[in-house]
């Protein structure tokens, strides 16, 4: 998402910005970033989102930003997240932990079945 925001700083974009990218399952993710000429700041943490939800932004005329968004959303500009930039946001981080330390970000509930064990044939 910090990727797509700093490609639409890059690209002019300025002001209230919605990032959206499909989670399946009929929703969205969602990140809503304040764009200036300085750079930008989240303004709203990555989060789900449904289509209403999103319906309601583009009804409202905000901008609507990400991969395949215009599949949804006409007004919307598709946009996909480039190694460049990926590279300059690296470049300007000086935050890294070990990568045992990551921790995977769960935005929804897992939901799943557990297999039952496997059949024995006597």
């Amino acid at each position: 998402m910090e990727c797509l925001a700093g490609q639409a700083r890059a690209e002019g974009w300025r002001g209230p910005v919605n990032i959206i990218v499909d989670a399946q399952r009929n929703e969205l993710y969602l990140a809503r970033y304040q764009i200036e000429e300085s750079g930008w700041r989240e303004a709203q943490a990555l989060g789900l989102a449904t289509m209403a939800e999103i319906q309601a932004l583009a009804g409202s005329g905000q901008a609507l930003l990400g991969p395949e968004i215009t599949r949804w959303f006409g007004g919307g500009k598709d946009m996909y997240p480039e190694a460049v930039m990926l590279g300059r946001l690296a470049c300007g981080r000086r935050d890294f932990v070990p990568g045992e330390s990551l921790e995977p970000i769960y935005l929804r509930e897992t939901a799943f079945k557990k297999a039952p064990p496997p059949r024995v044939n006597p």
